[in-house]
């Protein structure tokens, strides 16, 4: 009888540890930031750059939540038929995320979408304006330990003024429990 006591307490305190994680988050991620594109110029565009994010979301269930980010992309520049190109961008993402709960690690998966603006400033002359709304997708891990989280994410900004735009990044989170 004992050993069943013993075997239901560590089950329920296995179940309250991984409850514990769920809640309001809030976060940070730094890492590079990468874009590349055909339209700028007559050659192509692949700059790269210091990029960073602030996270808030909010994991109501151990397999679902939502989260949204500031991400800041640098300022990735690129010489173009010895032209200097640099860009600056960033934008506000929204994603539903999906969890997979390995003990104190999770892998995750998620799809949104991000609403994004970018200067183009070609050799100093000018700024070209460019925004909109895309797709925005990626996938990751995080470990946990009781309300603090070390994740690392790859993601992709599917913005159709670019060939591509991703980030891959490494950040902290916080879980209010």
């Amino acid at each position: 009888m004992r050993k069943l006591m013993l075997m239901i307490a560590g089950l329920c305190a296995g179940t309250a540890a991984q409850a514990a994680d769920n809640g309001i988050y809030v976060g940070a991620s730094i890492g590079q930031a990468s874009i590349e594109a055909d339209n700028i110029g007559a050659t192509k565009f692949e700059g790269d750059d210091l990029g960073y994010k602030v996270i808030a979301g909010f994991r109501p269930l151990d397999w679902l939540g939502f989260e949204a980010n500031y991400v800041n992309f640098g300022e990735p520049d690129d010489r173009l038929a010895g032209t200097k190109v640099t860009t600056e961008g960033y934008g506000l993402s929204g994603f539903a995320v999906g969890f997979l709960a390995f003990g104190p690690v999770d892998a995750f998966a998620k799809v949104g979408a991000v609403s994004w603006d970018t200067k183009v400033d070609i050799n100093g002359v000018g700024d070209v304006d460019l925004d909109g709304t895309d797709l925005a997708y990626g996938v990751g891990v995080q470990f946990r330990l009781l309300s603090l989280g070390v994740r690392a994410e790859y993601e992709i900004f599917d913005i159709d003024d670019l060939d591509e735009s991703n980030m891959v990044s490494v950040g902290l989170t916080y879980t209010f429990l």
